[in-house]
């Protein structure tokens, strides 16, 4: 995830640590550093959504994942393009992805029962976590991960109400062409991902939610990036805080006291805030993008424990 925010924050911080490191600190200073705020505030309302999405759009990136290489033995993503439409009539696309082993010169298909829906974050497009899909095979899942409007191959443009529709018709999708019960589902939502996977997990019923170094909302994210923010004047909320209670399915935290761009304490914030059955899963020293690369196999198993845990009991 790359938060345009940090380019104002880094602003500010420059320019507040020159005024505020004059010799004499008076008034004068201090109104300018509220003047500074202020001015900063009003161009980050007005150029909101340039600073909260950072679509890619087709065909930039890396897009020919027909043939994975594979040892023999090794799971590797059997991957298929798929097309839908949301209920503003948005055409979007996305990847389902299954495991497979390489046995000779076949992939043969693992047996898995759970599904992941993965909403990715605000930068590049679904080819950009094509590494990570890789690695989440060997839990084993299989993953619907799609692109917002405005990303990829994805029709329109990105905004918070959009976002909103394009997961709940991802969901659809899955459940009702696909014929994946819901059950069997997990919501994933990494970064600013986590704001449409908790969302969709208020309106319907999946075995599980997981949200991954996600933030409590975006006026939280902006005043944590500018001192003092009206956060009343962004028009985008994505305010999971107030929603994440109201969540009833089993429900798992990553995050990472490293990571640099969403702080750990929204992280720690969401989970207090939700209900039981719940757990925190801390990666030490893990930058935004790398949680999962730091975690390594910690990781892994942390995920395979709980989407075996939310997996439907056999009768």
């Amino acid at each position: 995830m790359h938060f345009r925010f940090q380019r104002l924050k880094q602003l500010a911080q420059s320019l507040l640590k020159h005024l505020w490191g004059s010799s004499r600190i008076g008034w004068r200073l201090a109104r300018m550093s509220l003047m500074l705020c202020a001015g900063l505030a009003i161009i980050a309302t007005m150029f909101e959504d340039r600073f909260i999405y950072y679509p890619v759009k087709y065909p930039q990136g890396e897009w020919d994942v027909s043939n994975p290489l594979a040892r023999e033995g090794q799971i590797v993503p059997g991957i298929e393009d798929c097309y839908f439409s949301t209920v503003d009539g948005v055409k979007l696309h996305g990847w389902y992805c299954t495991p497979k082993t390489r046995t000779g010169r076949e992939l043969i298909p693992v047996s898995t029962q759970m599904v992941l829906l993965w909403f990715h974050g605000n930068a590049g497009n679904i080819t950009d976590r094509y590494d990570m899909i890789r690695a989440l095979m060997q839990v084993p899942v299989r993953i619907l991960i799609i692109d917002y409007r405005g990303y990829g191959r994805s029709e329109g443009s990105p905004s918070e109400r959009g976002i909103y529709d394009d997961a709940r018709a991802a969901w659809d999708y899955l459940s009702g062409e696909r014929g994946v019960r819901p059950e069997e589902i997990i919501i994933f939502g990494k970064s600013l991902g986590g704001a449409p996977a908790i969302e969709l997990a208020t309106t319907v019923r999946p075995a599980g939610l997981i949200v991954q170094s996600s933030f409590t909302s975006i006026p939280d994210m902006a005043g944590s990036v500018i001192p003092l923010f009206p956060g009343m004047l962004l028009r985008t909320k994505m305010d999971s805080i107030s929603k994440i209670g109201r969540v009833s399915c089993p429900k798992l935290f990553i995050h990472s006291p490293g990571d640099e761009l969403v702080p750990f304490e929204m992280g720690r914030r969401l989970y207090a805030a939700a209900a039981e059955p719940k757990r925190f899963y801390e990666v030490p020293a893990a930058p935004h993008n790398s949680t999962w690369m730091v975690g390594g196999k910690t990781y892994l198993e942390e995920m395979r424990s709980f989407v075996e845990s939310c997996m439907p009991v056999k009768k």
